[in-house]
């Protein structure tokens, strides 16, 4: 790890810890303890298998994408990759992506540049799915919400004006730069290193761009609906394993799937100290005191933003070695 990323690293988990004592530090941890103890794990293996539906379905998702480009990855094999890809984000934060590229490319071949292509844009496509779920979480919950995402982000927004200018300015000084690439693409190819980036921005583009000519559009949609739909109902059961939320209803099940999604994106390792913030907070609206809503944010990360995580992450990292040994002793 160079000097760079152990500064990412250090700041990540810096900033989490801090987060994590916050919202711990008027939390009696024995109560909390003693809650999770008692808990209902029923619902947790459920909840466990249901996220590992949704890797699967991403998995054979991101299969849909790359079909494409020419090639045709095992579901199972890309399942491993994108396991393999979420425990390294427990370790390095925003490296899963590069590592279950990385590992696709071990496991079947698919060049790097364009698989991870392909990852960007379904990332893309899950960020719109997300404002989706917003939009329809505001809808449905107006009244419960208004004033708490006011309080949240209402003061921090830029003025709309400003705003604008500088995204066309952007868009401006971006369009100016392809077209000066563009002309002077022939004399910038005798540059090796310019030719070597090209090649992987042409690469990375043709993933990103393959969602375009699917072969199976409806699967894939059909993927994008079972990947967040198992997304949701994992959330809300998990609510039922603790007797104190056990009574929140489907509603509250999507507040917290919006408001857990958007703490897992936050730059901490793991979503650890933003997540139990969000989620902690937000069922406070539903009628939870601080101890139990932060009880149960706390149960909810810890079984699918590290258990689920790390038992199926070791288990994909296991077995795609055993793959690669067998390859390696065949050939």
């Amino acid at each position: 790890m160079n000097l760079k990323n152990s500064l990412k690293f250090l700041i990540s988990f810096g900033l989490a810890g801090l987060l994590l004592w916050y919202v711990l530090k008027e939390i009696d941890l024995n109560i909390l303890w003693e809650n999770v103890r008692k808990a209902n794990y029923f619902w947790v293996i459920v909840a466990g298998l249901m996220a590992l539906i949704a890797h699967w379905s991403r998995a054979y998702r991101w299969k849909l994408m790359l079909q494409p480009l020419g090639y045709n990855p095992s579901a199972f094999k890309s399942t491993i990759a994108v396991l393999i890809g979420y425990v390294t984000n427990l370790v390095l934060p925003r490296a899963g992506e590069l590592a279950r590229s990385a590992s696709l490319k071990d496991l079947e071949d698919v060049p790097f540049e364009k698989s991870f292509g392909a990852v960007v844009a379904e990332r893309l496509i899950d960020v719109l799915v997300l404002l989706v779920l917003i939009c329809l979480n505001l809808v449905l919950e107006f009244d419960r919400l208004k004033d708490f995402f006011l309080e949240l982000v209402g003061d921090k927004l830029p003025n709309p004006v400003s705003l604008a200018i500088a995204l066309i300015t952007l868009g401006l000084l971006a369009l100016l730069g392809l077209y000066l690439l563009r002309k002077n693409d022939e004399k910038l190819s005798q540059i090796a290193l310019y030719s070597k980036i090209k090649g992987i921005v042409t690469g990375l583009w043709e993933g990103f761009s393959s969602v375009r000519n699917l072969k199976n559009p409806l699967a894939f949609w059909a993927h994008t609906l079972l990947i967040w739909t198992m997304y949701y109902l994992m959330t809300w059961f998990l609510c039922f394993s603790l007797p104190q939320t056990a009574g929140l209803g489907p509603l509250a099940g999507l507040t917290m799937l919006v408001m857990g999604t958007i703490g897992m994106a936050a730059p901490t390792v793991g979503g650890i100290g933003s997540y139990h913030f969000l989620v902690g907070k937000i069922v406070g609206l539903y009628g939870l005191d601080p101890q139990n809503g932060i009880t149960l944010a706390t149960f909810m990360h810890t079984m699918q933003g590290i258990i689920f995580v790390v038992l199926f992450g070791l288990t994909a990292l296991a077995i795609s070695f055993f793959i690669r040994k067998k390859d390696q002793s065949s050939s």
